[in-house]
């Protein structure tokens, strides 16, 4: 083995700058722009480390970790790719990868990551594997490729997970991963909310029941433990089980057996179980509303999902995904997210969360007017939100406009009653040479103050709604000295 890191990556820049940042650290590196350069070097022996990007021509980037796991076992390899997506991921690490680089990458991290896989240059390789699935994850965010690379990890193992997250983050989404880049991943995948079957339903859902063990069962019917056997049980929203019942799922889980509701016979069931929650479940059991022998159970492995506010970089590559999947479903053309609409996506708080952005996804794909969606044709909460938040930017203080007339009243004949009383006055004479600038004047400043007034001061949204650009309404508000304070 060599002391050198191989780069392999089609973009010369990428190469350039990793090899200058490498030689700076007084490590030897060698690079390649096309996978198949690589695998033809690997002949005169391999290197310390291999960094390599997913896709190329010559190769991909998981082609060549294949062949590196089974010709240089022993050599770490770091997967390089742009594209954001769980199943990269996933296909990294079931193929043994040392470790998963989305890009762009900060370039000092880059660097240490070469150098704990020099220093772990030995460590055994992972287990090999496949990707399966289409795209059902993205997110470039930190907080979610640590998601993904903790998925990858999990590949090869059956160990209990708890997910945790506020609602619509895509728990049951997770779970789903979990299952079908496991060893149990030909085995049926078994969902069951615990918080939306009554209390009294829930031990039969779970456990299942023998004919006649109440009203009602006329028939025996198999648990959901039952028939997640050889697979995955997913029990969404874990706090929400009754104290009784916990104690029944701590002794199934502690490899006891278990009895369908009026039956006799012990059952066992090889089961992996992964539990979801947005609750606080350490909170519940200070609370006595959870049993802490439980949590300890079901927390063999916690992932945490975070907010969608907490990855506001992934949202729009999440909304266009959506839009595209909605007009798929829909058999129609997608949409397109103009920029403002776009920036106000992204400015959103997202209190639903992922869930919440899939659901104004669809809304726009049938309701927006046009092929070309705007911020205009985004729900109004949105909009409100965005008007808020630009607002803040703006923030001028404007006076408030004067009380609304009586419905009746017909503001163009007032105009002209004004106008007459007016030019009946002594110095009527006089004034009317400038009798209509100052009532353009007159005029203007009221349509702008009640303009301004409507949205709080917000002058880009004034502005559109008057039907006038954001310069002339500055413009405009400066000559008419509605800046200043009255």
């Amino acid at each position: 083995m060599s002391n050198e890191v191989w780069i392999v990556d089609d973009d010369d820049s990428i190469r350039w700058v990793l090899e200058r940042a490498l030689q700076r650290e007084a490590i030897a590196v060698r690079a390649f722009g096309r996978a198949d350069e690589c695998l033809a070097a690997l002949g005169a022996g391999p290197p310390r480390v291999l960094v390599s990007d997913i896709r190329m021509p010559g190769g991909s980037g998981i082609d060549l970790l294949a062949s590196f796991r089974e010709r240089a076992p022993a050599t770490p390899v770091i997967i390089m790719t742009a594209y954001a997506d769980l199943e990269s991921a996933v296909a990294a690490f079931q193929n043994g990868a040392f470790e998963y680089l989305p890009k762009p990458f900060d370039l000092p991290a880059a660097v240490d990551l070469v150098r704990r896989a020099l220093e772990e240059s030995r460590r055994e390789p992972a287990a090999d594997g496949a990707p399966l699935g289409d795209v059902e994850m993205l997110g470039r965010a930190s907080a979610m490729q640590e998601v993904f690379r903790a998925i990858g990890r999990l590949s090869a193992s059956s160990a209990t997970v708890l997910i945790t997250g506020a609602s619509g983050t895509g728990k049951e989404l997770v779970a789903r991963a979990l299952h079908r880049h496991s060893p149990r991943a030909e085995g049926p995948f078994v969902a069951l909310n615990t918080s939306a079957i009554p209390r009294d339903l829930l031990e039969s859902e779970l456990f299942g029941h023998e004919r006649g063990a109440f009203t009602g069962a006329l028939q025996m019917r198999r648990g959901r433990f039952e028939q997640a056997a050889g697979g995955t049980l997913f029990l969404d929203e874990i706090g929400d089980m009754p104290a009784a019942l916990q104690t029944r799922l701590l002794r199934v889980l502690s490899n006891n057996p278990f009895y369908r509701v009026g039956g006799h016979e012990p059952l066992t069931a090889d089961v992996r179980v992964i539990a979801a929650t947005h609750q606080d479940l350490e909170e519940r059991v200070r609370a006595g509303e959870f049993r802490e022998d439980l949590l300890h159970r079901l927390d063999v492995i916690r992932l945490r999902l975070p907010r969608l506010c907490e990855r506001r970089e992934d949202i729009t590559m999440l909304a266009r995904h959506f839009m595209r999947r909605s007009a798929r479903d829909n058999g129609i053309a997608p949409k397109v997210l103009a920029d403002d609409a776009l920036a106000a996506l992204t400015g959103f708080d997202w209190p639903g969360n992922v869930r919440q952005l899939e659901n104004v996804c669809n809304w726009l794909t049938v309701m927006a007017p046009a092929q070309v969606v705007t911020a205009k044709d985004l729900p109004p909460e949105i909009r409100r939100a965005a008007r808020s938040a630009a607002s803040g930017d703006e923030g001028a203080a404007v006076p408030a406009a004067p009380a609304a007339p009586p419905p009746s009243a017909d503001w163009s004949t007032m105009l002209g009653d004004a106008v007459a009383r007016r030019l009946a006055t002594p110095d009527g004479e006089t004034e009317a040479g400038e009798l209509m600038a100052a009532l353009t004047r007159d005029f203007e400043a009221a349509v702008l103050r009640a303009a301004l007034a409507h949205t709080a001061g917000r002058r880009i949204e004034a502005a559109r709604l008057l039907g006038i650009g954001r310069n002339t309404i500055s413009r405009k508000i400066a000559d008419l000295g509605l800046d200043e304070s009255e």
